[in-house]
């Protein structure tokens, strides 16, 4: 197979009814690193909304069993990637992110939002970092998997394109980002999660190249200090080298999906989909966090 061989197969599809194929290809086949790291640093981004990030430090979720959350998180979103919206598995996964969903006060705005990370980020990353830019097939099957993805958990008023789902998000955190404590403190577990999975004595510039990457809001909103610009220069130059070097290899045989990645940690025996993630507190009815006037959402896995 020649190199943009699957590119030209993308484009023959129709990407408004054809966009799960679409966006699997994409996805597993073409940028399935670049979509791990993308969708990493859309989650993460959530953080910096203040009522977002304190309910995550509040539910300890993200803070004491980071790397559960982290893996109950990806295996979600990516049985629905593999298996489709109507499989038992892709209907079991979105049943239990639904489920988690409705154990807290989270708003319908702050549940939009997060979606509209899905969809921006990808492109942003890609086009940034990637071996070739999304195409606008592939552009619009993403808007459109994920606005059936917020179909599916009940958001309302859920962008109708790719231009309104970027707008949804600027203007969100343009409204929202800001300081708070308890979101620095899973914005600090986040990224000590990160460096564990490399050898110890690489953690701190491990730590100093992702916040390299970081834009100035979330810097600014979780009060890091800037790396200099020769480091982001350096580490945002080596992003993209690693993407030529990937133009140049062969296409991918077989796809490669999320539940693969090395990342994943907790689960060396297998897993059922139906047993990941978080379960209402017994005994406790509504929201079990106390909190504010504004209700926050949170990464899928909470």
């Amino acid at each position: 197979m020649k190199r943009f061989q699957r590119l030209e197969q993308i484009r023959r599809l129709d990407p408004e009814k054809d966009f799960l194929e679409i966006y699997r290809l994409t996805a597993t086949f073409e940028f399935p690193w670049d979509y791990t790291r993308a969708l990493e640093l859309a989650l993460y981004r959530t953080y910096a909304v203040p009522g977002i990030g304190r309910l995550l430090a509040r539910t300890a979720e993200l803070t004491a069993r980071t790397q559960k959350r982290y893996d109950d998180t990806v295996l979600l979103l990516d049985a629905v990637v593999e298996h489709g919206f109507t499989s038992d598995e892709g209907r079991t996964a979105i049943r239990r992110i639904n489920q988690m969903h409705r154990s807290y006060d989270i708003s319908n705005d702050d549940m939009r939002y997060v979606l509209c990370t899905f969809v921006v980020v990808p492109k942003r990353w890609i086009d940034a970092y990637g071996w070739r830019r999304l195409s606008h097939h592939e552009t619009t099957a993403a808007a459109v998997y994920y606005r059936t993805l917020g179909q599916h958990m009940g958001i309302k008023g859920i962008p109708a394109s790719y231009a309104e789902f970027e707008r949804c998000l600027d203007d969100y955190e343009a409204a929202h980002f800001g300081w708070d404590q308890g979101a620095r403190e899973v914005s600090d577990a986040t990224l000590d999660l990160m460096a564990s999975w490399y050898p110890r004595p690489m953690a701190p510039m491990l730590r100093t190249a992702t916040l390299a990457l970081l834009d100035e809001p979330l810097l600014r909103a979780f009060r890091y200090e800037r790396p200099g610009a020769a480091t982001r220069s350096l580490v945002r130059g080596a992003v993209r080298l690693r993407g030529r070097a990937v133009r140049l290899m062969p296409p991918r045989r077989a796809p490669h999906h999320a539940r693969q990645n090395r990342e994943i940690k907790g689960y060396p025996d297998g897993y059922r989909i139906s047993a990941l993630g978080t379960f209402p507190v017994p005994g406790v009815r509504g929201c079990p966090v106390p909190h504010g006037g504004s209700s926050a959402a949170g990464p899928v896995a909470e």
